[in-house]
């Protein structure tokens, strides 16, 4: 009789499965399953493994008599009913550390094409134009980087930033996470100095819509804005703004708050938002399709993560 069977919601890199397997599950695929035949199916499973394909709610947890974890291969828990599964008594395993070098190199990469005009030039000359004072650029040194939320992925943007000679500020909600690359400050000091704001946060009921017109109003130089954490955490029609008002000089943007659970679904010409349409058009803003921890190297990272953590969990 088979004792250790974890069910796999999403397709992840192959060592996964092989590290499972070699600490002793079973691994049934159901990448395609409906949810509605996996739900009729759960109750047998020890585990589950998931990325984004649907919410794990309290329905669903209700019919997974037999679980004893869920891990998501990603940063964060968001699409899981924490409170529940917790009373529950279910391991909540995420691989944070899985994907934050990524992270960390994309917001770079964002904001020093910001800063050179690097998408706008390549435009440019594709249309057969070489304007060179249309296209002159910024230099990072000298700079203040705000980063909201220091956990992994802010850690890495701010070691990956020590090359440049410009001052870090992070904010968080704990306290004593400041290091030797960033120093920690309230966020109204943050809000003070900054001429860059990057955020790393997770989705939650204390950073949805965290960005709103109060805050950028409260910001007291014109910055150029990061966001490769959660989409939720902004409120597009007031970043439009922002930008449309000269507050906000630039931003790049790795994911969207309008994306859906399965992030296909944004691009409907029946009822796109206005603020879509200005962000797909405008020059200063650079979009990415939420792949800032999406790399060759972190798909395998993230797997391993995973596993390290689930051989742990039944090594105690």
């Amino acid at each position: 009789m088979i004792t250790k069977r974890i069910l796999h919601i999403d397709e992840n890199h192959p060592c996964l499965i092989e590290g499972l397997y070699d600490l002793g599950f079973e691994n049934d695929i159901a990448y395609e399953t409906p949810r509605e035949e996996i739900e009729k199916n759960i109750s047998p499973y020890k585990g589950i493994v998931i990325r984004s394909r649907f919410p794990i709610d309290q329905s669903f947890l209700e019919k997974a008599k037999s679980l004893q974890f869920i891990a998501r291969v990603g940063a964060g828990l968001e699409n899981i009913d924490v409170s529940y599964a917790q009373k529950k008594g279910i391991y909540l395993v995420a691989a944070p550390e899985g994907n934050s070098n990524a992270v960390g190199e994309h917001a770079l990469g964002m904001l020093l094409s910001l800063f050179n005009k690097l998408h706008q030039a390549h435009l440019s000359i594709q249309s057969g134009n070489w304007l060179r004072e249309a296209h002159r650029g910024w230099e990072l040194e000298g700079k203040t980087i705000g980063l909201i939320g220091y956990g992994n992925t802010g850690k890495s943007f701010a070691e990956k930033l020590k090359g440049f000679k410009v001052n870090v500020l992070c904010y968080d909600i704990k306290a004593g996470v400041g290091n030797e690359n960033a120093k920690q400050v309230s966020l109204e000091t943050l809000q003070k100095k900054s001429h860059v704001l990057s955020l790393h946060i997770p989705q939650n009921q204390e950073t949805n819509g965290l960005i709103n017109a109060s805050f950028i109003k409260e910001m007291h130089h014109p910055f150029w804005f990061l966001n490769t954490a959660r989409g939720k955490a902004v409120l597009t029609e007031d970043l439009v703004e922002g930008l449309k008002s000269g507050k906000i000089l630039g931003a790049g943007l790795d994911v969207l708050e309008y994306e859906s659970s399965s992030f296909h679904s944004i691009f409907s010409k029946t009822d796109r938002p206005k603020s879509l349409d200005y962000l797909l058009e405008a020059e200063n803003v650079l979009l990415s399709p939420h792949v800032a921890g999406w790399t060759f190297e972190s798909h395998r990272k993230l797997a391993e993560t995973i596993v390290s953590k689930i051989k742990l969990l039944y090594s105690k």
